[in-house]
C-alpha cells in the first residue's frame, strides 16, 4: 500500500504564483516516487491565469462548499478564497480557510505525512495538531521567516502580538518532525530557535530547466511586437513577477529618470499591491522608457526572459533578509544576467556574490547605488559581451545544483527517511 502525503498550502495549481509552481513540481516528484499525493489548498486568487483554469477546471462539491480538481493525476481540494481589499474580509476569509481546510484534512484517510510551506505560521500549527490526531509526520518548509518579516517590514511592536507570534514559531519548529529552509542565511537565522537543531535542513528552491532554458533568437518571433519590439540597438532591462513591497521601486524610478532619452528601456510585467503606485510614478515623471504590463502566461516566461538583456531585482531593505525571489533561478536557467540591489548577509547576496552571474550593488547611499547602476547599464549598452559571460556563468550553476530533478530528489529523500521507506 502506497504511503499518502498531504500537501497543505495556501497556493497550488492553477494559481499562477511562484510557490504554487514550486509545489506543483514537488507534488509531481512525490507521485513519481511512488507516494499517493493529495493537495489541500485554496481556489486560485493570487494570480488568475485563464489558460491554466481551462486546463485544470474546478468542480463544485457540496454546492461550492469546496472544489476539486485534477493536477496530473493528483487530487486537489480547493477551499474558496478571494483576494479581498477589506482587511476585515481578508481576516474572515483566512479564518474560513483554516477551519474548512482543517476539517477536510481530518477527513482524509491513512495520511502518512503532511508538508506545507510558510507563510502562514498558523498552518504549521494546524498541521502539527492534525498530524498528532492522524498519526502522521509533519514537515514545515520555511520560504519566508515569520514573524521577523512582519516585525521588520510593518513595524509590528505590540508586545503581546509579537510574543504570541514568536511562541507560534517556536512551537512549529520544535514540534514538527522536520523543518526545511531554502538558504544558509535563513538556516543561521532560525537554528538558535530550535531545541533540536538536527531537525532543520537546507533544501534550496529550484527551477524546471526543461521549461526555463536559453532560447534562440528566432523564438522571439512569438512575442507581440507592439509590446516587445525587435530592436538590437536598445538595452532591454526587465522585471517579471509580483509588484509588491518586497521590491524597492524608488531606485527604478531614479535610474529611469537618469536614462530618459538614452536607448535603455525597462519592462515591468506583473501585478501586485504596488502596481498602482508605480503607475502613478511613471505618469508623474513622464517615464516613457518604462513599460508596465500585466502578468503573462507561465509558458511565455522563458521567451520573455530571453527578450531582455538583463533582469533587475531591487530588494526592499526592510524585507531583504527574510525572503528570496525564486525568479532568480529562472533567470539564471535562461542564461541571462541579473542586476541586483541587496545588502550583504542576505539570501540573494549569499547565492549570487561568488558566482559572477550578476551585477550587485550592496553598499552606498540611494544616489550612489543609482549612479552605479546607470554607469553599468550605459557600459553594457556599448558592449553586451560581458552580459553574456554573466548569463552563462549563472546557467552552469543552475545545471549543477538547482535543477528540479536535483532538488526535488532531496525532498523525496527526506520523506523516505521520516517514513523509513527503503
Amino acid at each position: 500500500m502506497r504511503k499518502k502525503v498531504l500537501i497543505h498550502s495556501l497556493v497550488f495549481s492553477p494559481d499562477g504564483v511562484s510557490t504554487a509552481y514550486l509545489y506543483n513540481d514537488i507534488a509531481g516528484r512525490f507521485a513519481e516516487s511512488g507516494y499517493e499525493v493529495v493537495v489541500l489548498t485554496t481556489t486560485p486568487h493570487y494570480n488568475l491565469v485563464k489558460e491554466e483554469l481551462v486546463k485544470q477546471p474546478l468542480i463544485k462539491r457540496y454546492s461550492g462548499l469546496y472544489y476539486e480538481s485534477d493536477f496530473k493525476g493528483i487530487k486537489v481540494l480547493h477551499v474558496p478564497q478571494k483576494k479581498f481589499k477589506s482587511t476585515f474580509l481578508r481576516i474572515i476569509g483566512f479564518a474560513y480557510w483554516h477551519l474548512l481546510s482543517s476539517l477536510l484534512a481530518l477527513l482524509q484517510k491513512n495520511i502518512s505525512l503532511i508538508i506545507s510551506p510558510s507563510p502562514p505560521l498558523t498552518l504549521g500549527v494546524i498541521n502539527i495538531i492534525i498530524g498528532k490526531i492522524k498519526g502522521a509526520k509533519v514537515i514545515y518548509n520555511v520560504q519566508e521567516i515569520y514573524p521577523d518579516l512582519l516585525i521588520n517590514y510593518s513595524g509590528l511592536r505590540f508586545k503581546p502580538v509579537v510574543s504570541l507570534l514568536k511562541g507560534l514559531e517556536r512551537f512549529v519548529y520544535n514540534y514538527s518532525d522536520a523543518v526545511t529552509t531554502i538558504d544558509k542565511i535563513f538556516y543561521n537565522t532560525i537554528v538558535p530557535r530550535f531545541k533540536n537543531p538536527s531537525k532543520l535542513a537546507v533544501i534550496p528552491n529550484f527551477v524546471d530547466i526543461d521549461l526555463y532554458k536559453p532560447f534562440p533568437l528566432g523564438s522571439l518571433l512569438l512575442l507581440n511586437k507592439d509590446l516587445f519590439p525587435e530592436n538590437d540597438k536598445i538595452l532591454k532591462v526587465m522585471y517579471a513577477g509580483n509588484i509588491g513591497h518586497a521590491q524597492d521601486w524608488k531606485p527604478l524610478i531614479e535610474v529611469a529618470k537618469s536614462l530618459i532619452g538614452s536607448p535603455i528601456e525597462f519592462w515591468i510585467i506583473g501585478e501586485g499591491v504596488m502596481k498602482s503606485h508605480l503607475q502613478s510614478e511613471i505618469l508623474e515623471n513622464k517615464l516613457a522608457n518604462i513599460h508596465l504590463l500585466p502578468y503573462q502566461p507561465r509558458d511565455c516566461m522563458p521567451t520573455l526572459i530571453a527578450y531582455a538583456d538583463i533582469h533587475f531585482i531591487f530588494m526592499s531593505p526592510e524585507m531583504e533578509g527574510q525572503g528570496f525571489p525564486s525568479k532568480v533561478y529562472s533567470i539564471m536557467a535562461c542564461a541571462k544576467p541579473l542586476l541586483v540591489i541587496s545588502g550583504k548577509n542576505t539570501p540573494i547576496f549569499n547565492l549570487l556574490n561568488s558566482l559572477n552571474c550578476a551585477f550587485i550593488v550592496s553598499e552606498g547611499s540611494m544616489d550612489e547605488k543609482c549612479l552605479a547602476i546607470v554607469q553599468f547599464l550605459r557600459s553594457s549598452l556599448v558592449d553586451k559581451s560581458y552580459l553574456k559571460i554573466l548569463g552563462n556563468n549563472g546557467l552552469r550553476e543552475i545545471q549543477r545544483h538547482y535543477s528540479k530533478a536535483h532538488v526535488t530528489k532531496q525532498y523525496v529523500n527526506l520523506l523516505d527517511k521520516l517514513l523509513k521507506r527503503d
